[in-house]
């Protein structure tokens, strides 16, 4: 049982920091009566939980498969369609209805790796390093979006560079972002030339900004960082000759990260003050160290995680406290977590968030089903529910406001799929699912609404659709 002074802090630990209660494996049981210490026992695992899938492809891997489908779709494209028959009748007279059309190489993999993150979000205990991978891959994001080579290497990114880094250092995964080829890709690196290299005065080509600006802007410092277009100018500069290894194997093995000398900037570079000497590679290197070193990064990155897991108004003594946790820690990113919870206003502010459309699929799985969706099904929902996967519409990521998933069409569209998945579930006792899911907590409103729910069905949507369920 729960006891009296860790009942009001139950619902904060599976919902604030984890994804809802799985009423079939005794997490209420588990959780016993030390929510903060539940939490703090997933933190202290020795690192985050790994795909288990060992079907799962590398980055280099998966851009053979992928060049693999186009040279097959070029050869499809140059041979003449065949006449193929109609669909034969049925002993109706009706045309029998095509079979499914099967996935490509690329989307079987952007499949696989969604279903081993689903997987993962689904199996958790609490599910509170889950939580911070999905919140650095926004941070870190790219978008499929941006051409097949990135949608292809989403997961993969995630994988590799930002689930490794999770409860490391911050200085580690920003260097191991920036260095992913989905990265350079889609923040178009791969086509940034030194003016002055030998490949930029041979081909007259030169600088694309856009990866320095949003390292500066997004992933650091953060507006009002501190920062001027100069430096990223010299940042962009620095970042030259940094590329994914093409297929012609020039640079290395295909799709792993490659420096490029023939296309980097010759000479030193000033940024934020610092002269940066031409050491190749390692001068972005030492500027990306420098740049998750400084406060005004410790602050940027304190703010957005404060708002993310407390509250819109980020409350400022926290935000102060857990940006000196990363300068006083080298970037230590378990420390600023574990800071987190050891927060008194991590666990008595009000639950006011609104879960994001995917927060909130998996929550409903969890409360629901014993495994989660297909994948298939659960991209269709999210792409519907305007939160597709691995596809935010910028690089600053999905918006993390509950002005972004509150307003009305949001949740009109999200009130479409709690139908839905209330018609699949109709079977299950709403009342039931509300004493397991909610341990009690849920409010004489919520209570009094599926009580007199006209169906089961009615009273699953309202239910999922009740403030207790739509707020972390």
């Amino acid at each position: 049982m729960i006891g009296a002074s860790s009942n009001a802090e139950l619902l904060v630990a599976f919902h604030r920091f984890g994804w809802g209660i799985r009423p079939g494996v005794n997490d209420l049981r588990a959780i016993g009566n030390d929510p903060r210490g539940f939490v703090a026992a997933e933190l202290a695992r020795t690192s985050p939980l790994a795909p288990t899938d060992s079907g799962l492809q590398s980055s280099p891997e998966l851009i053979v498969v992928l060049e693999a489908q186009r040279e097959r779709e070029k050869q499809a494209r140059a041979t003449p369609p065949s006449m193929a028959a109609p669909p034969a009748a049925d002993l109706t007279g009706n045309r029998a209805k095509p079979p499914p059309t099967p996935l490509t190489p690329l989307q079987q993999r952007v499949h696989a790796e969604a279903q081993a993150r689903l997987q993962l979000a689904h199996k958790s205990g609490c599910g509170f390093v889950e939580r911070l991978v999905t919140f650095w891959s926004n941070h870190f994001c790219v978008a499929a979006s941006r051409g097949q080579q990135v949608q292809i290497l989403a997961g993969a990114y995630e994988r590799e560079a930002i689930r490794p880094h999770v409860l490391g250092k911050l200085g580690g995964m920003l260097k191991a972002a920036e260095q992913h080829p989905a990265m350079l890709l889609y923040l178009e690196n791969q086509g940034s030339i030194g003016p002055n290299s030998q490949i930029g005065l041979k081909r007259k080509r030169g600088l694309n900004e856009n990866l320095a600006r949003e390292i500066l802007e997004l992933h650091t410092l953060g507006v009002g960082g501190g920062y001027t277009q100069a430096d990223v100018t010299s940042l962009a500069r620095m970042l030259t000759g940094w590329a994914m290894a093409g297929m012609d194997g020039r640079l290395g093995k295909p799709g792993l990260f490659a420096y490029d000398a023939a296309a980097h900037e010759p000479g030193a570079q000033v940024m934020l003050g610092k002269t940066y000497a031409d050491v190749g590679r390692g001068q972005a290197e030492k500027a990306l160290q420098d740049l998750a070193r400084k406060p005004a990064t410790a602050t940027h990155i304190a703010t957005k995680f404060v708002r993310h897991f407390v509250a819109d108004a980020a409350p400022p003594a926290l935000v102060a406290r857990l940006a000196k946790t990363l300068r006083e820690t080298d970037g230590d990113l378990r420390s600023l977590a574990a800071a987190l919870i050891a927060s008194d206003e991590a666990w008595k502010a009000p639950l006011t968030k609104i879960r994001s459309p995917y927060e909130f699929w998996i929550a409903a799985g969890r409360l629901l089903n014993p495994e989660p969706e297909p994948a298939r099904h659960t991209i269709n929902v999210l792409n519907q529910m305007g939160q597709p996967l691995w596809n935010p519409p910028g690089p600053d990521g999905f918006a993390d406001t509950n002005a972004a998933w509150a307003n009305p069409n949001a949740l009109k569209t999200r009130f479409d799929m709690v139908s839905n998945l209330a018609r699949a579930h109709r079977a299950r006792d709403p009342r039931e699912l509300l004493e397991q899911g909610f341990a009690g907590l849920a409010s004489s409103a919520t209570r009094t609404a599926v009580a007199r729910a006209e169906s089961s069905q009615q009273g699953l949507a309202l239910l999922l659709m009740s403030p207790e369920f739509l707020r972390r």
